[in-house]
């Protein structure tokens, strides 16, 4: 890949390309550190958002206490940069998969979601023939209704089966409360979040009543984290996008800063009310909606194609660009940008400091 040198102002960079502005993610990480400073809850933020080692790195050297990760070969990718204290929030089921984790475990410090006595009996086989013993939260569903036992006897009973595994290690609970994130209005959030809450810490509190050691109480999204952050019995927080925040959460009021845009080159403007710009589906997503165009006053990003986005301007006449011209689009999922792109493009005081590989993009398995 061509890459221009470290210093080239960001308006010189070829397009399509990812940017951050590092003193806003800095500000946002340091944002997140300050509301917890003095709470029993610490953040281990979610590598689905950024899936780059050296923005976790970031994290953790402000007082992450480890990471979480989606899929296996996310965590594949944040073991092999050093990192060492890793949550799967999810399930790893099948022989393959449960595997390539037993092989993970003998290099981190592990811990993956369970809901299923089956996957629980597979996984304790599995550590029995490593010689490894890795760490197994229960996972509840506390509103969301994907995965997740049920608080009562479901979770009760299924964190007795992890706890009495020889291989394996309960280590406590998790749940997200992904149902409530956008909720646009911020008390009907917060009271979402509480009453997703009370059922995760109750089922806790169930389990340890019943005599079963519950260290950790893991969850919380980025729409949610002042709720769940701060409730009494969280212990980790699993915010993700709050790093480099996107339209869609701003749109909820999120006090971070939009750290994340896509630099494009308009490369036709075939009538004077529409530009055309070098970026499309395979560079921007929108299932959030359409992302925004930034500085144009009136300009709207109204149509993706594979390959190309039409902008339509309210006013021609106040619109000098012409092709050659850059624009700057705020994603509206930053996520699903993210993991359609090689590299992050860092840029301080709009002058580019340092390209890093999106490593964990694609590692869907």
């Amino acid at each position: 890949m061509y890459v221009q040198p470290v210093g080239t102002l960001k308006w010189e960079l070829d397009t399509p390309a990812l940017i951050l502005d590092l003193d806003v993610i800095e500000g946002n990480i340091a944002r997140m550190e300050e509301f917890l400073r003095g709470k029993a809850a610490r953040i281990r933020p979610h590598m689905k958002t950024h899936k780059t080692p050296a923005l976790a790195y970031k994290q953790l050297e402000a007082g992450a206490i480890g990471v979480t990760c989606a899929k296996l070969g996310e965590a594949e990718v944040m073991a092999n940069a050093g990192i060492r204290d890793i949550l799967i929030a999810n399930q790893i089921i099948g022989p393959i998969k449960i595997e390539r984790l037993m092989s993970l475990t003998t290099r981190t410090d592990l811990m993956v979601a369970v809901d299923d006595p089956q996957n629980v009996r597979d996984l304790n086989e599995a550590a029995g023939r490593w010689g490894v013993r890795p760490r197994v939260l229960v996972e509840v569903d506390n509103g969301t209704h994907r995965c997740g036992v049920q608080r009562g006897e479901p979770a009760i009973q299924l964190a007795a089966y992890v706890a009495e595994a020889s291989n394996l290690r309960l280590a406590g609970v998790m749940g997200y409360e992904g149902f409530a994130v956008f909720i646009p209005d911020a008390e009907e959030r917060a009271a979402a979040a509480r009453g997703a809450m009370e059922i995760l810490t109750g089922a806790a509190d169930d389990c340890r009543r019943a005599g079963l050691p519950i260290e950790i109480v893991s969850g919380g999204g980025t729409g949610t984290y002042a709720t769940s952050g701060a409730y009494p019995g969280v212990t980790e927080i699993q915010a993700g996008s709050y790093i480099t925040m996107d339209g869609r959460y701003k749109s909820i009021g999120m006090p971070f800063e939009c750290g994340l845009t896509v630099l494009t080159t308009m490369i036709s403007r075939p009538r004077p009310e529409v530009l055309i710009t070098d970026l499309g589906m395979k560079q921007l997503s929108h299932e959030f909606g359409m992302p925004k165009v930034l500085d144009v006053p009136g300009a709207t990003l109204t149509r993706l194609s594979e390959e190309h986005g039409l902008v339509e301007l309210d006013d021609p006449s106040a619109v000098k660009l012409q092709a050659g011209d850059k624009l700057e689009i705020l994603p509206s999922h930053g996520d699903t940008t993210i993991n359609l792109h090689d590299y992050f493009f860092a840029v301080r005081n709009e002058r580019l400091e340092i390209v890093w590989p999106v490593t964990a993009r694609g590692k869907s398995r």
